[in-house]
């Protein structure tokens, strides 16, 4: 049994809030922890992966991880971070969600391994469902009272009209007694001692914790809370949102090139947070990581590690590796005999909402001069005069390679057999499309 567990996580500053004992408890004892996921949507994003790394963490230390889907709990919605009421997602979409979370997490933890720690995946709405509504008051709403749960921070802050809120609904006032709930049933069908989270789930956490004790009063039911922070990023902008939303941990939602570029193009001193926070690598390899990146910060060597490292535990190394060549190809000096080398899907992902135009293979016929190329047949210049004053100030690139208003188009600039990039200086690029 690792006694680190805890150290580990402080150093790489994955510990916000704990619960006075945790640590002497995971030092002490194998012991089952479990963390929920909310089915918002069929999949996770990168915020998620936080709770996903715990998780595993949790089971290489020994312990023995329970993943919880909120089938029920996903019913009402948490208020915890909300300044108003969820919208309710109808039983269809809802269950269309958790079955995605379900696959999701299966990458990561191996839910039929046969070890004595080996991880568990549940789901609320099994025990939740043939819950009474009369029963449910009786045996668990009479444990905690109205002034204990008044004085959590996601009620207090809707109830005072705090952050332009409308109060809340009786619906959303019962989340941290139905997730207090899940500790107690986790307890006692696994002698589930610890639940973990985002530092947002503190009081629905210490909520559930307090309800195991007074739903235990003959016995010395002990268990402990921990949660981890919001992850951040330096210029204060939201960790895991970009111009183009989520980026989405199923390549279906965010293509793995684009995930792989997200850690790429994180700033020095987010790369130095994020390296320990989202990978595995150990303590003298991410200090020696972060001395060269010091010693040398044009390299990127952080960055570059980050998003290897990542990617690969998302996705696949096979995945990090086509997204790393087609990243150097964009840079690289025999350009369009490297990006014959990607397939259509990789080369429309690095291409992902450059400007396209199809044209017709009739209308493309034995070439097309360049002014058309940039204007008539494509509108990408606004007309013939500006696509003839960029060839004269030597702007225009095929494929990577400058040419002049004499240039023809022809199928030997055909990538792919389909595809002719162009660009405009460094800054616009264009695709035409031969269909």
């Amino acid at each position: 049994m690792a006694n680190s567990f805890v150290e580990e996580l402080r150093w790489r500053g994955l510990v916000q809030d704990i619960m006075p004992g945790t640590e002497e408890q995971l030092n002490k004892e194998k012991t089952t922890a479990y963390i929920g996921f909310d089915p918002t949507s069929d999949s996770l994003h990168i915020g998620s992966l936080v709770p996903i790394i715990l998780l595993v963490r949790l089971y290489r230390a020994g312990h023995r991880p329970i993943a919880l889907v909120g089938g029920a709990t996903g019913m009402i919605g948490d208020p915890s971070g909300k300044s108003n009421e969820r919208n309710l997602l109808d039983e269809a979409t809802l269950n269309h969600n958790v079955e995605g979370i379900k696959t999701l997490l299966s990458r990561f933890l191996d839910f039929d391994s046969k070890e004595s720690n080996a991880p568990v995946l549940v789901n609320n709405y099994d025990w939740m469902k043939n819950f009474t509504f009369i029963d449910f008051a009786r045996d668990v709403g009479k444990r905690i009272t109205v002034n204990y749960m008044m004085a959590k921070d996601s009620v207090k802050k809707r109830f005072s009209g705090d952050e332009g809120t409308n109060g809340m609904s009786f619906t959303e006032f019962t989340y941290q007694l139905i997730q207090g709930y899940d500790f107690y049933h986790l307890y006692k069908a696994y002698n589930c001692k610890l639940q973990m989270g985002g530092s947002d789930q503190w009081g629905n956490i210490t909520t559930g914790a307090e309800l195991v004790r007074r739903m235990n009063p003959n016995e010395d039911a002990k268990v402990f809370a921990m949660t981890c922070p919001l992850i951040t990023k330096a210029d204060g902008t939201k960790f895991g949102k970009t111009e183009g939303g989520n980026i989405w941990l199923d390549a279906d939602k965010t293509s793995v090139y684009k995930f792989y570029q997200f850690w790429l193009n994180t700033s020095d001193e987010d790369a130095e947070k994020y390296i320990k926070i989202f990978t595995f690598l150990d303590k003298n390899t991410i200090d020696g990581l972060i001395d060269k990146h010091r010693e040398s910060p044009h390299l990127r060597l952080l960055q570059k590690r980050l998003a290897q490292e990542v990617t690969t535990f998302v996705h696949s190394n096979e995945d990090f590796e086509n997204a790393e060549k087609a990243s150097g190809i964009l840079f690289s000096d025999a350009f369009k005999q490297d990006i014959q080398s990607l397939d259509e899907t990789m080369f429309l992902e690095v291409f992902e909402g450059v400007p396209q135009k199809e044209i017709s293979k009739d209308e493309f016929g034995n070439g097309i001069d360049m002014i058309a190329a940039l204007s008539a047949k494509t509108g990408f210049l606004a007309s013939n005069a500006e696509a003839r004053r960029a060839l004269k100030e030597n702007s225009i690139s095929v494929n990577k390679e400058k040419v002049g208003e004499d240039y023809l188009l022809s199928a030997s600039d055909l990538i792919n057999g389909k595809y002719i990039i162009i660009n405009r200086g460094k800054k616009n690029i264009y695709i035409i499309k031969v269909v």
